[in-house]
């Protein structure tokens, strides 16, 4: 499992960094992020544009007032291995 928190990251940069190490993940890791809000935009941009993204098994919990930790699952195969 991989942790990015992107919480002293500015906010222009943080969907390309977020994106970058979910690109570096192996099939059937996790990426969990830690946020100062709830990443449902986010969570939409990935599941819109991100075939590995496995938005069956996406969670996110409220750690405290600004914390978010998200979990982001890489699928154990992508669909062009079906």
């Amino acid at each position: 499992m991989t942790t990015l928190d992107v919480r002293s990251i500015p906010p222009v940069d943080r969907h390309p960094k977020i994106h970058d190490a979910f690109e570096a993940l192996e099939p059937g890791e996790t990426l969990t992020i830690i946020n100062d809000h709830e990443p449902k935009p986010l969570f939409y941009e990935f599941q819109a544009e991100v075939s590995a993204f496995d938005a069956d098994s996406y969670a996110v919990e409220r750690a405290a007032d600004e914390k978010f930790v998200a979990e982001f699952p890489k699928r154990a195969t992508t669909e062009a291995d079906d």
